[in-house]
């Protein structure tokens, strides 16, 4: 139209709605650190995900219920933290943070776990695992590990911390580790028990009544404070004292759903506060 002045190139681009709040989400997305949740308790994993999730600086980017599972989405996945149960069903944290930590390097691993004996948190700082949180630690406390975490350092629940320095203030300096406290014999007993040996056969080896046997057994789950076989052939692998036959040579296939998952969930305050 005569008179009227015609819209510039640089007024059409200067009107136009520019797509910040996409942009930012972008960047957002970029700046979260991406989390991997492996627990064996379904409701427990679930109401995980959904705190975790609400944090600003973090992204569940998957979720498992057994140690295969884990190992094969963190390769997948490449998290910056792997957040697991101490004991998952198939592979331990223990266990599974040395194949992680080799291909993944820069992958954080956290545990979350009921357990506070210091067998266990020694094991776990021995497999270079960055992170040894308790399950009845506080939501606060539970941001806290995550963010000191992924910031490159390490994280001890607190209680455990001031349990550590109280048995070594009491015993002088001195602590003698559970482990330490084992006879010869004691040992060579747990050694053949977690290669999944029977009284009456580890029995027969040593030239000795299965009573016997059974005595020394209870001994050595009293003083490494297990409760069952199970805990004391983890522990024993941990340790190196028996070979690693449970870790799988081509990560299992079943995803995430397909998890295994045992009936009874065991509560904690994290997932209630």
């Amino acid at each position: 139209m005569a008179g009227q002045a015609r819209p510039t190139l640089h007024r059409h681009f200067c009107n136009r709605k520019r797509p910040w709040g996409r942009r930012r989400n972008v960047e957002d997305a970029r700046l979260k650190n991406k989390v991997l949740i492996a627990e064996s308790h379904h409701l427990l994993r679930q109401h995980l995900r959904s705190l975790v999730n609400a944090l600003p600086d973090f992204e569940v980017i998957g979720d498992c219920g057994d140690g295969q599972s884990a190992l094969r989405l963190a390769l997948e996945l490449t998290p910056e933290l792997l957040l697991m149960e101490l004991f998952l069903p198939g592979l331990s944290a223990m266990q599974a943070t040395g194949q992680i930590k080799r291909c993944l390097p820069k992958t954080a691993i956290a545990v979350l776990t009921s357990e506070k004996a210091t067998e266990y948190v020694h094991a776990a700082l021995r497999a270079d695992i960055d992170g040894y949180i308790l399950k009845d630690a506080s939501y606060d406390e539970l941001v806290q590990a995550l963010r000191c975490i992924c910031g490159g350092k390490k994280f001890l629940s607190p209680e455990l911390s001031r349990h550590l320095i109280e048995s070594a203030v009491q015993e002088g300096g001195h602590k003698v580790a559970p482990v330490e406290q084992l006879t010869a014999r004691e040992r060579s007993i747990w050694k053949l028990i977690a290669e999944g040996r029977t009284n009456r056969t580890t029995a027969l080896l040593l030239n000795v009544s299965p009573k016997t046997i059974e005595k020394h057994r209870a001994n050595v789950m009293r003083k490494l404070g297990l409760r069952n076989v199970a805990e004391l052939q983890l522990l024993a692998r941990s340790y190196g004292l028996v070979a690693n036959t449970s870790a799988p040579s081509h990560p299992s296939s079943a995803t995430a759903r397909d998890a295994p998952e045992r009936k009874t969930p065991v509560p904690s305050p994290i997932f209630g506060k």
